[in-house]
């Protein structure tokens, strides 16, 4: 049963009701859901999760669905954390950790996030729900709107991959494919939502998806047996599971399961759109608009975060850092691990090793620390992107050094 009590602004004082269908505060900024934490700590302990489902509602007490016939769930979460020791080896990282969310129903982090909205959407009577999603995000918005029965309006860029738009279509949406980016998708979802009566769940335009999102932090805690890494490295577009991760790190802390002590967050964004990166660098509290931005991996192709001075706060508060990389070497970083550890990576998660070997030659991250790096995707979902990489030349012979395709 849930510990919910009310929603509070990110940025300003105000409180709202539970039970009520919000979206962002009076002010404009993200809400947060807050629970009774004093009470769950007297009714709830971390030793009974053993016998709770393996899956993200273990964490149910913290999650804010209170009527379990709303429940809609697919199985999301309880991903494996898996030990990445060739590559670790080859980086000079000997403790280095992945958090495979590619095994997520839709194959992405974002079955978490929907799962959650969803159920909430179907526990507060409403039957449409739109949102803007550069890819997966519409994926499971379509899957569990299915499952719930609820009609799922999605916009997409019309170059989003293939599998993101079959997958929606198979499952029944109404979808709209746009000639721009996800910032363009999220306006046509405002302007219609009132005419239409859909329920916006754009990225941080509710405050549920964040919760879905969290209990990423809440398995790795578990998972780690109560501590935590000295460093996580999250791909960043919208941001939301890295924020999500950061207010699970203080519920946990409020639960008495953790201790004060945190991961330094490590935001990983593409050259072609680095807004987080940018504001970071030039120590600013938000982001500005990234003009043309360009990039395969489609979930970092965000122009600018609604929670971007969330995000940046998360990275400051906790000794991390923010990279940027290349779409070449995220996919040269991708294709690597695949050959040395059997995972293959969203483009997403990939960035992610292509900024650990940076940060690992500026002696950011030493030898001696425990690194885990969140892939956030199946890198199925990408086999346009990663065919750049492996072109169907016959005769073709693998590069020992980087394992790619070289045509004779």
């Amino acid at each position: 049963m849930t510990t919910l009590t009310h929603l509070e602004c990110s940025a300003c004082p105000k409180r709202y009701e539970a039970g009520k269908a919000w979206n962002l505060c009076e002010c404009g900024a993200p809400l947060l859901v807050r629970y009774d934490l004093a009470a769950a700590r007297q009714g709830w302990s971390r030793e009974w999760l053993a016998s709770g489902p393996s899956s993200m509602w273990r964490y149910a007490p913290v999650l804010p669905v209170s009527q379990p016939s709303a429940l809609v769930t697919l199985g999301e979460g309880w991903t494996p954390l898996i030990k990445a020791r060739n590559y670790g080896a080859s980086a000079g990282l000997p403790n280095l950790w992945v958090k495979d969310e590619g095994i997520n129903p839709t194959g992405s982090f974002k079955a978490r996030g929907l799962a959650c909205a969803i159920s909430m959407c179907k526990e507060l009577g409403i039957s449409k729900v739109a949102l803007g999603s550069a890819g997966n995000a519409a994926s499971a918005t379509a899957a569990y709107a299915a499952a719930a029965g609820i009609e799922a309006h999605i916009f997409m860029p019309k170059d989003v991959p293939q599998a993101n738009y079959i997958e929606c279509m198979s499952f029944g949406a109404r979808v709209t494919l746009v000639d721009g980016l996800i910032s363009d998708c999220g306006r046509m979802v405002a302007e219609r939502k009132a005419a239409e009566g859909w329920y916006e769940i754009n990225t941080l335009k509710e405050p549920y998806r964040i919760e879905g999102k969290k209990t990423m932090g809440y398995e790795v805690a578990e998972q780690f047996r109560w501590r935590l890494p000295k460093a996580i490295f999250y791909p960043t577009g919208g941001g939301v599971g890295l924020i999500g991760m950061w207010k699970a790190f203080e519920e946990m802390e409020a639960l008495g399961w953790t201790g004060p002590e945190r991961p330094k967050m490590i935001v990983v964004q593409a050259d072609g759109c680095a807004p987080v990166v940018r504001a970071f660098e030039q120590g600013k509290d938000r982001c500005e608009f990234w003009e043309n931005a360009n990039t395969v991996s489609a979930g970092l192709r965000v122009p600018k975060p609604l929670g971007d001075a969330l995000i940046l706060r998360a990275v400051r508060d906790s000794g991390g850092t923010c990279v940027a990389v290349s779409d070449r070497a995220s996919l040269e970083a991708g294709a690597r691990l695949a050959r040395l550890d059997g995972i293959f990576a969203a483009p997403e998660g990939a960035a992610c090793f292509a900024a650990l070997d940076r940060l690992v030659q500026s002696g950011f991250l030493t030898a001696d620390d425990e690194v885990l790096v969140y892939n956030t995707g199946a890198g199925l979902k990408y086999l346009e992107a990663y065919s750049t990489l492996f072109p169907r030349t016959a005769g073709g012979e693998a590069d020992k050094l980087g394992g790619l395709i070289t045509p004779r």
